[in-house]
């Protein structure tokens, strides 16, 4: 065959397959879902993005009439999971429950064999919810103030539980340490639900877990919180003042949840996703659940996350950079 006439035969089959694909992804859109769909979570089962998940699966599963499970696959502040996602199928069948480490914070630490942005398409936004210090009661200090205080008359003998090497809550507790001039040692775990029991126990002093993962504990007594690592005092703690207020500036930390899918998934199935996700947000009694955890609800457009993430990966890398903070 001529090389001229085996070009234009290719050029066609091309054209060919790229008509095939764009007529395909209507017709996906229009008989999904068919199967059971996995959110995939980054963390152990039993923190604050397992339960918040949890909490999403049923809602989803009810609005969309198929199954909707949680797959835990922890490691790596949540590399193994994002990449995981990052690799599956582009069909809506595999989401992904991605939060402040895995979409804005890892890249600055981590040499990733995914990127948070052009691997994966935004779904929509779930909720948002500050970072607190907390201490044991067996920590005599009532305030920042105090603990400050407190550890820097007994230096080297204070440490800090975190959720792993490179987690939000040892970040914060690492910007925490720089910017009050603190010898203090961090203790990594696997997963904050370890860490906060350790913490209750007396192990460790204190943590900077997400409000949503330490409220019920606080509630309880378990836990004291200090300070609200964030711009602004949390509505279920208003009594809390911020790091800010007590004189710890740059220490502010917003951990974020949302829904994410492989990149190439169909608009049309993604448009429908955000479309469910932010009809269970809008549902009183899921932001009574989240709302009761010290966490908020805040939807989004995939575009708006889209936005926050790309903002997220450049805010951390210069942090991380500007503080010389590694993960060992």
């Amino acid at each position: 065959m001529p090389r001229n006439t085996l070009l234009l035969h290719l050029t066609a089959l091309m054209a060919g397959i790229s008509v095939m694909a764009t007529l395909a992804s209507p017709v996906l859109a229009q008989t999904w879902p068919e199967k059971t769909i996995t959110i995939v979570v980054p963390t152990a089962a039993g923190g604050a993005n397992d339960a918040m998940a949890r909490i999403l699966a049923q809602g989803l599963g009810t609005r969309l009439g198929k199954s909707v499970i949680v797959d835990n696959k922890a490691g790596a502040n949540g590399a193994i999971a994002s990449e995981f996602v990052a690799r599956a199928a582009p069909d809506g069948y595999t989401l992904m429950f991605g939060y402040i480490a895995t979409h804005g914070i890892n890249p600055a630490l981590q040499k990733l064999r995914y990127d948070p942005v052009t691997d994966f398409e935004p779904i929509g936004m779930v909720a948002a919810s500050p970072t607190v210090l907390v201490v044991n009661n067996g920590v005599a200090a009532k305030n920042v103030k105090e603990l400050v205080q407190l550890i820097r008359t007994k230096p080297g003998t204070f440490n800090y539980a975190t959720a792993g090497n490179g987690t939000a809550p040892h970040i914060a507790g690492e910007l925490f340490k720089l910017s009050a001039g603190l010898d203090v040692l961090s203790i990594p775990y696997k997963g904050s639900a370890p860490a906060v029991v350790d913490t209750i126990a007396g192990n460790t002093q204190y943590m900077f877990p997400s409000l949503f993962t330490a409220y019920p504990h606080i509630k309880d007594g378990r836990l004291k919180a200090l300070g609200i690592a964030g711009d602004k005092r949390s509505p279920v703690l208003p009594d809390v003042p911020t790091l800010a207020e007590q004189g710890i500036a740059n220490v502010s930390m917003s951990q974020w949840y949302a829904l994410f899918v492989p990149a190439k998934t169909p608009k049309a199935v993604i448009d429908r996703l955000n479309h469910e996700l932010n009809s269970v947000l809008a549902d009183k009694a899921v932001q009574k659940k989240i709302g009761d955890q010290g966490a908020e609800v805040e939807a989004s457009t995939p575009e708006q996350l889209k936005t926050l993430v790309q903002k997220e990966v450049a805010r951390w890398r210069g942090v991380v950079a500007a503080a010389k903070i590694k993960v060992e």
